[in-house]
């Protein structure tokens, strides 16, 4: 495992953490449309306090490190690696727990196929090798996508949930596969879901325990981790190079299974 310094080296190196890709314009795009309730950016979450722009702006700044200056608007915008670092632990912890239950059964989706499914992979074969069984609920289900003239369904890869379009593995937001599968599921329901995007939110708002990662330009996941429905929420770049995540995903490993 390397040392916090390393990791924390490698998180700024590889624009995981630290100067990010995304703009400081999109960023700010998005609290406002959060701000204003756009269905598209609450991720399945229904927000209960009134946050202001302003409001999600400052929990942004604290919660993943972003400026918090109101007044830059344009230009480069910052994760900080510190708070990646913290949060990763205390998702390891929260992974520990459900895993330290008798037959503990967890679910894992991703809307990032192209990068974080690097991280789930792994971390879904860790769980089954730990005695874990992995929920596979309305595999097939099909429906008409967000914005999308066509058919999408939920399609599992060594049982992390995604969206198939055409035999390819889609980017979503949204969370309305997530309902289908807890409509699924029944009482059957997971000890943990390790999700994000609408994956994430709509799990965090049917009351499931629930850990996800998130983009600084997708503040609802934090918003839903203020509010108490989500347990932990990990501030990353969620699409930089896959291969990118290995010492992330190393981190949480060796931290779950010395919790363990």
């Amino acid at each position: 495992m390397q040392t916090r310094d390393e990791l924390r080296e490698h998180l700024v190196r590889t624009r995981i953490a630290g100067d990010v890709a995304t703009p400081r314009e999109n960023n700010l795009d998005h609290y406002s449309s959060l701000a204003n309730r756009d269905p598209h950016y609450t991720l399945g979450l229904t927000v209960a306090q009134p946050w202001s722009y302003r409001d999600i702006l400052g929990l942004m700044a604290k919660s993943a490190g972003v400026v918090a200056d109101v007044k830059h608007r344009f230009g480069q915008d910052t994760i900080d690696p510190e708070r990646t670092i913290d949060a990763l632990d205390a998702m390891a912890d929260r992974i520990a727990a459900a895993l330290a239950k008798p037959s503990p059964r967890l679910l894992f989706a991703t809307g990032h196929p192209t990068g974080l499914l690097a991280v789930h992979l792994p971390l879904a074969r860790f769980a089954v090798e730990r005695g874990a069984r992995l929920l596979t609920p309305a595999e097939g289900w099909t429906y008409w996508g967000q914005g999308f003239g066509r058919k999408r369904k939920i399609r599992y890869l060594q049982d992390v949930a995604m969206l198939d379009d055409r035999g390819g593995f889609v980017h979503s937001h949204d969370p309305a596969p997530m309902v289908a599968m807890i409509a699924e599921m029944g009482e059957e329901r997971p000890d943990l879901v390790v999700a994000d995007h609408g994956w994430a939110g709509a799990a965090g708002e049917a009351g499931i325990p629930t850990v996800g990662f998130a983009d600084s330009n997708d503040p609802a996941l934090f918003v839903g981790e203020a509010e108490g429905k989500i347990d932990v929420v990990v501030p990353l770049d969620d699409n930089v190079l896959p291969r990118y995540y290995t010492p992330l995903t190393d981190h949480l490993v060796t931290r779950v299974s010395r919790a363990l």
